[in-house]
């Protein structure tokens, strides 16, 4: 009775998704129509007139007919030539649009081929002596652009046959003066890679401020879109790496890393800026296979959120499906795979819809998270579909899924962590029950007789067990407060500042320094992604991840190819840097032996030395020093880092190895940058040789870091 009524309730919720979904798609396409902006004009038998209408500041879209010359590659003189014999266009073509299905002498084109487009335009007199611009969108794919005659762009190269044809996409924002009242645009296009070839978006002409305004607008926030979903990805992955039980964070992980990934390969095509050598191909695979695994990665992730919710059926099926789809990406060109973008695009839709009917049943039965899992869902649903009917050229609305991704990626994020949080909080108390329990135990089993003692005693090493689990369990938690506060603390502060710089390029506060808080995006992601491998790496080391050779090495020639390997960094920073090994060079065969890992034990020198230079101003000093000391038989190498810099207080030397931690005083220059992790990465190098480390200063003439490490004892003299 009850499972019938779950069905029954499941069914109408089915219902109800698909409504919602119908009637999202129909308010998006109806918001459309409305927006304000350019005039909605339409160019006639390759004639746009545009006298009455100033674009100026209204940019608008050049849509409607435009002259064709179908397999035919025409320069602006070939044109004007048989303009002047008296021929005259007499075929048009409807822009934007592909050539693929377009009916010529009776019969439908092909997606590959080639052809020349033209469109003369008439401007007003107010644009005629301005600076306009053109907005070009990717064009299948690839192409020459003339106005008025100028070559002003061109993208991959242009043939009449596969082999002279070169493939590429990109955007482009080109400037030009149009100094007469009509302005003649020439395009030859050629596709012979793609299902599809021709202008499949509309090119935009405008004033040029605006249409670099807003072209730097839609890079600004594709650039936080982007940051936003590798940064939330690799901090999941990095939460799985460190707690490999709970697989959720690392299908999640996965799934926003390479979405991340594919929203660099689509839009204003930031991959394609920052690499333009990068293969076609190979870059339109990958945009593919991100497509045709998102279904399956997200298959897993809920079935570990919503355990025995996916039947084993569809999880096989989803499997063999996926496989199928790379499979055909990987071995075949673009021009047979970009012909299954629909069959990707309902096979992804499929897995969400499967998944939102076991999230309306979770919903149903009240299971925490179901609701919400639901309803972003159902906005990256619509999201995803429509950008599946835009790139197959049946819808209004352009790229919209990374908007839909980043709500989603940012309510999953919240039900991870509300999920990790319950966890722990169950743990400690099944541990702090465990813990009482035992104590009862061993009190009751107090005054038995020795076959008692015996199960006692057995008892007790259970508790000790159990105890040293409980403390592990500790530890691991404090860790992971440490983790996540370093996050909150240090990742959200340059993202919020980020954010503020996007919304600042966005509303146009200060236009002329939309480069500044675009270059300055740049630099606080590359910091971001700095910050993110140090806190690996330390986490890496505190955790015992971390190999170490360890080598028979001479202390003395260790030292000084560290100093030979740096000492033109340090001069170049403006500081004098000294070595000073003492009498040590008199030493001869007897040259002291520690077990050094050189890689690990350089980069912790290296962190001290680093931090010497950051605190002392230039034309101060910096001094490595090699000493010896013997204590109870046992001798150490004393390695020593000294600077004249600003100094430390002493009420801080105990706390400057703590993770996070930063030497505080007034008037202190608060533009250092540093992470607070190189000195704990360098007590833990230390401390992982069996040596120490510590620090000496009076707070006002520098610094001086000792670093202390264990020789090999009656083991100095060296065979050569």
């Amino acid at each position: 009775m009850m499972r019938g009524i779950l069905r029954f309730v499941s069914r109408n919720i089915f219902f109800h998704i698909a409504v919602a979904v119908v009637i999202g798609l129909a308010i998006s396409y109806a918001i459309v129509p409305v927006t304000p902006g350019a005039p909605k004009l339409r160019s006639e038998e390759g004639v746009l007139d545009l006298t009455q209408d100033s674009i100026l500041k209204t940019p608008l879209k050049l849509q409607g007919e435009w002259e064709f010359y179908w397999q035919e590659l025409l320069s602006p003189e070939d044109i004007r030539s048989r303009m002047a014999s008296g021929e005259r266009a007499d075929q048009y073509i409807s822009i934007p649009s592909s050539w693929l299905g377009y009916k010529l002498d009776g019969q439908e084109l092909e997606g590959q081929g080639y052809a020349t487009f033209r469109l003369v335009t008439r401007l007003s007199e107010q644009d005629r002596n301005e600076r306009l611009a053109l907005r070009l969108p990717t064009i299948f794919h690839a192409y020459k652009l003339w106005v008025n005659g100028d070559l002003l762009a061109e993208v991959g190269e242009v043939g009449q046959d596969k082999s002279s044809v070169t493939p590429r996409l990109a955007t482009k924002l080109v400037f030009f003066q149009p100094g007469s009242d009509t302005v003649e645009l020439v395009i030859q296009v050629a596709n012979f890679h793609h299902k599809r070839g021709g202008i499949t978006t509309s090119i935009e002409l405008g004033g040029s401020n605006v249409l670099a305004a807003k072209t730097t607008r839609k890079v600004a926030a594709e650039m936080f879109i982007t940051a936003s979903l590798l940064v939330i990805g690799v901090y999941h992955l990095l939460l799985y790496m460190l707690r490999r039980k709970d697989r959720a964070p690392l299908y999640f992980g996965l799934f926003t890393v390479l979405f991340g990934i594919r929203s660099l390969l689509v839009g204003e095509l930031m991959f394609t800026q920052w690499f333009p050598r990068f293969p076609w191909e190979l870059q339109f695979k990958l945009e593919y296979l991100i497509l045709c695994v998102s279904g399956y990665i997200i298959t897993m992730y809920f079935e570990c959120i919503f355990p025995n919710y996916v039947s084993r059926w569809f999880r096989l099926g989803s499997r063999i499906v996926t496989s199928a789809l790379c499979l055909v990406v990987v071995l075949t060109p673009a021009i047979i795979y970009s012909r299954m973008l629909l069959l990707i695009g309902v096979i992804v839709v499929l897995h969400m819809v499967y998944l939102m009917v076991g999230l309306a049943e979770a919903a149903v039965r009240r299971m925490e998270g179901a609701l919400i899992f639901l309803l972003v869902s159902m906005v990256a649903l619509v999201t995803v579909i429509n950008d599946f009917l835009y790139f197959n050229e049946w819808s209004l609305i352009g790229n919209t899924s990374p908007f839909g991704l980043l709500i989603f990626t940012i309510a999953q994020m919240i039900l991870l962590s509300s999920r990790y949080t319950r966890a722990v909080t169950n743990e400690e108390r099944i541990a702090r029950e465990l813990y009482e329990a035992n104590n009862k135990l061993t009190e009751m089993n107090s005054n038995l007789e020795q076959l008692v003692m015996e199960r006692t005693h057995a008892l007790s090493a259970a508790h000790e067990d159990l105890r040293m689990s409980y403390e592990r369990l500790l530890q691991s938690e404090q860790g992971r407060k440490k983790l996540l506060a370093y996050i909150t603390h240090d990742l959200r502060m340059p993202l919020s500042s980020m954010l503020g710089y996007v919304e600042a390029v966005i509303d146009m506060v200060k236009p002329e320094r939309n480069e500044q808080y675009l270059e300055y995006i740049r630099d606080n992601t590359v910091r971001i992604n700095r910050m993110i491998g140090e806190l690996s790496f330390l986490s890496h080391l505190e955790t015992g991840q971390v190999e170490y050779r360890m080598e028979p090495v001479h202390v003395i020639h260790f030292l000084r190819g560290f100093y030979e390997q740096y000492e033109l960094v340090v001069r170049d920073a403006g500081l004098d840097f000294n070595l000073d090994t003492g009498h040590t060079e008199d030493l001869g065969a007897f040259l002291p032996v520690a077990g050094i890992d050189a890689q690990r034990l350089t980069q912790a020198l290296f962190n001290l030395v680093s931090n010497a230079m950051k605190f002392t101003s230039s034309g101060g000093m910096v001094r490595l020093a090699l000493t010896w000391d013997e204590v109870k038989d046992t001798r150490s190498a004393i390695i020593s880092v000294q600077d004249s810099g600003t100094g430390i207080p002493p009420e801080q030397l105990e706390q400057i190895f703590d993770r996070n931690y930063r030497v505080e005083r007034p008037g202190m220059d608060m533009g250092v940058e540093g992470s607070g992790l190189g000195l704990a990465i360098c007590r833990e190098i230390v401390q992982a040789h069996g040596g120490t480390v510590r620090a000496e200063s009076d707070g006002k003439t520098g610094s001086l870091f000792y670093v202390s490490l264990p020789l090999y004892p009656g083991s100095r003299k060296v065979t050569t």
